[in-house]
This record gives structure tokens, C-alpha cells and sequence, in this order.
């Protein structure tokens, strides 16, 4: 995420808390895959409006948030029905909500990119067709291929964990 904000807002100004700089967040968010020890959990609309989360893994490749999921599970069927959707991390010394929309992404080069970069993290990724596969994943992504989904931000909400703290919102 490098896309600079076109707005902050301070929701911590009552306390005295001057407003966290998107710095602060992108540079927890880090770059390549963000691997097991990171929680994220990606929430959907289930057709019927109800709300559905589910822990995924993420990587982030030149500035874009990247996560699999199988075709069949809960959160691609949303998906296809809406693509709005939240990802909520707990980073080093800040919890981060992204809001955006997420879309399936088949161009080869861009599996084979995001592919490696969840391979250097640890997971062993490999493109298959205009999916990924892996030996292993999370019990709930279904069985491979799992399809690929890139995350556009529209809005962030960042909290901080220890010093200085805040609270801000970000809207790019």
C-alpha cells in the first residue's frame, strides 16, 4: 500500500492524540507475504446481507494487497455476488481496517509474481492454470486451485497499540 491518502482524519482528537500518519500503518503492513503470525480476516455479505469473516493469508506486492481463496468457500461465493469486503490485520503496534473491493486477478504475470512472493514468505505457492496451488493451505480455503484476489482501498482505519497511540482514518 503506497498510495498516498487523500484525507486523514483524526478519530482520536478527544484524547489529545495528534493524527497517526499513513506512514505509520504502510510501514507495518511491510512488504511481501505477511505470513502465519499476522492475524487477518477478510469480512464479506453473504446475498442475504449477513456478515461472514475469514482468517487469510495476504501479500503485499508493489503496493497492492493480495489473498487466496478456493472458488467453492463462503467468502469467494460473496465475493462474486459483492465485491466490497474488509480486511482487518493486527500489525506491529497498530490494527489496520482496509475497506475496498477485492477482484479476481488471472493474468499470468501477476500469479506467477504474487505466487513467489507467498513462496519467500514460506508458503509454497505455484500457479496452476489462472489459479494458485499449494500442498497445504488454511483448512477453510477448500481444496486448490484457489482463485487469486487483489484488494483496492478505499478507506483505512488505523488504531495505535503503544506510543505515540491515535486512532485516524484514511481515505485514498
Amino acid at each position: 500500500m503506497t498510495r498516498a491518502p487523500r484525507q486523514t482524519v483524526n478519530l482520536a482528537d478527544r484524547y489529545g492524540e495528534e493524527p497517526m500518519p499513513w506512514s505509520r500503518a504502510a510501514t507495518a503492513l511491510g512488504t511481501g507475504s505477511l505470513g502465519p503470525a499476522v492475524p487477518c480476516f477478510l469480512g464479506t455479505v453473504r446475498p442475504d446481507g449477513r456478515p461472514h469473516s475469514a482468517g487469510v493469508g495476504v501479500a503485499e506486492l508493489d503496493g497492492h494487497l493480495y489473498f487466496t481463496s478456493g472458488p467453492e468457500t463462503r467468502k469467494s461465493r460473496n465475493l462474486a455476488a459483492n465485491p466490497a469486503c474488509t480486511l482487518s490485520l493486527r500489525l506491529d503496534g497498530i490494527d489496520l481496517v482496509l475497506e475496498g473491493k477485492a477482484h479476481r486477478v488471472t493474468d499470468r504475470p501477476t500469479l506467477d509474481q504474487v505466487a513467489s512472493t507467498f513462496a519467500e514468505g514460506g508458503w509454497p505457492a505455484e500457479v496452476a492454470g489462472d489459479a494458485i496451488t499449494a500442498p497445504y493451505s488454511a483448512q477453510s480455503a477448500g481444496p486448490p486451485p484457489w482463485h487469486l484476489y487483489r484488494l483496492t482501498v478505499h478507506t483505512a482505519f488505523g488504531v495505535g497499540l503503544r506510543e505515540p497511540h491515535g486512532a485516524s482514518r484514511w481515505r485514498f
